[in-house]
């Protein structure tokens, strides 16, 4: 019985929509590849002047006051990044950098107000939140496929995919901690007069930090996570000779920049946890 029924061209569908968008708004997605490349490209490129000791003493000491003063991340930090310049990383490091930190701040200035807009109305959530599990259920190497029908290859769409996996949290963390705020408080709020617009910022987004700043710091992991996985699409970074390796099947080469990967995870992973801890 069920063989009688005809298959829906449902991957042709998908195919012509992807096909009709990147040709009927290819006058927006040249210019985000162009203009945004160069700029991601002469920030990493920025970074990469800087003498690599410099930024190692900036980072060790961020760490160190960042962590109340204490040794601890400060240590790891010098000898991670040391390691990273000693294996000849540093340019690939800093490349990684650019995109997670690109990445990471387009979702928190994308997730954040989403989070607002759900809590503030039932009807924007319960349109957000299968939008939400359809964007953390589906396998990260699918959002290659419009990222690079849309922007080509590069680190543009690497930023793309990074921003459609990694923008979830936030917007979920930020819904949850502004719906845990006490009703007390924002009532003694609106018993002195306050608009809308002061509650939200005085109030609200003041207790709810703690939680947001969780967020925040989950978006930044899996940011990173989507380095090597970026990396099949041109996009350049420590990704590159981890997927490198793995096609040679050179072990050495293909732990050390992995190696190297994990040290800057967990550096950027230390520095938002405390600072949301302070």
């Amino acid at each position: 019985m069920f063989d009688q029924i005809p298959q829906f061209p449902i991957s042709d569908w998908i195919d012509r929509a992807v096909n009709w968008i990147t040709s009927t708004f290819s006058f927006i997605f040249n210019p985000i590849r162009n203009e945004f490349g160069d700029f991601m490209s002469w920030v990493a490129d920025l970074l990469e002047q800087i003498p690599a000791i410099v930024i190692i003493l900036i980072v060790v000491v961020g760490a160190f006051f960042v962590t109340g003063r204490k040794f601890g991340l400060a240590t790891f930090s010098l000898i991670g990044l040391l390691f990273v310049y000693n294996q000849g990383l540093w340019s690939e490091l800093i490349d990684t950098f650019t995109l997670v930190l690109i990445a990471s701040l387009l979702s928190i200035i994308i997730g954040i107000p989403i989070g607002i807009l759900m809590s503030k109305s039932r009807v924007v959530e319960t349109i957000m939140l299968p939008i939400l599990d359809l964007m953390q259920t589906m396998p990260a190497f699918v959002y290659l496929i419009p990222a690079v029908a849309f922007f080509s290859i590069g680190m543009v769409p690497g930023v793309f995919a990074s921003l459609i996996f990694a923008t979830p949290p936030t917007v979920r963390f930020t819904n949850l901690a502004i719906r845990q705020v006490s009703t007390e408080m924002i009532e003694a709020a609106e018993a002195f007069g306050s608009t809308g617009f002061q509650r939200l910022f005085k109030v609200e987004l003041p207790m709810a930090k703690t939680t947001i700043m969780a967020g925040i710091n989950q978006t930044v992991m899996l940011s990173l996570s989507m380095v090597v996985i970026a990396s099949m699409i041109g996009a350049p970074g420590l990704g590159r000779p981890v997927l490198s390796a793995l096609q040679r099947a050179q072990a050495g080469p293909g732990f050390v920049a992995g190696l190297s990967i994990v040290i800057l995870a967990i550096i950027m992973d230390r520095f938002t946890q405390n600072i949301y801890k302070k």
